[in-house]
């Protein structure tokens, strides 16, 4: 449930909160009722909240009844940082490596115990993926997401690799074999995935660096199996490095 259990005394905009998460994932809209179950909110409670936001503009109400996220909530999140900053700073080489490579590129930062899609590029000839830009998916199973977590603070890599599962049957779960791929990441200075998040499809991605020189973002490149990924490391490296002296 995206939202948790409906608690008493819990004001409008929590509830409205709770109603807005529960759109992770759900591109095609939501029915009242399924918007109900996955926020935790009663129906009654639901369809009031729901009326409101679509008559802002923060919801959409579709043609046949379900509803999805509006333009108004589209036009705030252009205006986060994560969006604004970085997404800037960073499109010009991502443009670039799309260029050369006509490949899925990808730009993620860590959401708690997730890889959050800032950006991703992609064409009619790259290979279909689940990812998409404002989207989250597991730090263990993408290339963007594990050089995040490689460089997650200790308590966000126990409890990731306590929880991972898989997403595929190639994902790497075995806590041991996860943290030695973990500390790998970190000696190479890049990540390389194959069939652990999208079946037929394998990744490589390296880290951004911000000021102060922490990792604060990843970009990736994801082809189909039958195409190295590693051949685009070096173009990879070089996007990475311009990205971070931007930042700074």
């Amino acid at each position: 449930m995206a939202g948790g259990s409906t608690q008493p005394g819990r004001g409008v905009l929590e509830k409205a909160l709770d109603l807005l998460n529960a759109f992770e994932g759900a591109r095609d809209g939501l029915a009242l009722t399924e918007l109900s179950r996955r926020s935790g909110l009663p129906l009654t409670t639901t369809r009031r909240l729901a009326t409101e936001l679509v008559a802002q503009d923060v919801l959409e109400r579709l043609p046949d009844r379900r509803y999805a996220v509006g333009r108004r909530l589209w036009q705030l999140g252009l205006l986060a940082r994560v969006q604004g900053d970085l997404r800037d700073v960073a499109l010009p080489f991502l443009q670039d490596m799309y260029e050369a490579t006509r490949e899925n590129v990808h730009l993620a930062v860590r959401d708690g115990h997730s890889a959050l899609y800032v950006e991703r590029l992609h064409g009619r000839a790259s290979v279909p993926l689940v990812s998409r830009a404002g989207g989250r998916l597991p730090l263990h199973a993408t290339g963007v997401g594990k050089v995040l977590l490689a460089h997650a603070p200790p308590d966000v890599v126990a409890e990731v690799v306590a929880h991972a599962t898989k997403a595929t049957p190639y994902t790497i779960t075995e806590p041991g074999r996860l943290l030695r791929e973990l500390a790998e990441v970190r000696r190479r200075g890049y990540a390389r995935t194959v069939q652990e998040m999208t079946l037929g499809t394998c990744s490589v991605a390296v880290p951004v660096f911000g000021a102060e020189g922490a990792v604060v973002a990843s970009i990736g490149v994801v082809v189909a199996t039958t195409r190295e990924p590693i051949r685009h490391l070096a173009p990879l490296r070089v996007a990475a490095g311009g990205i971070s002296r931007a930042l700074r």
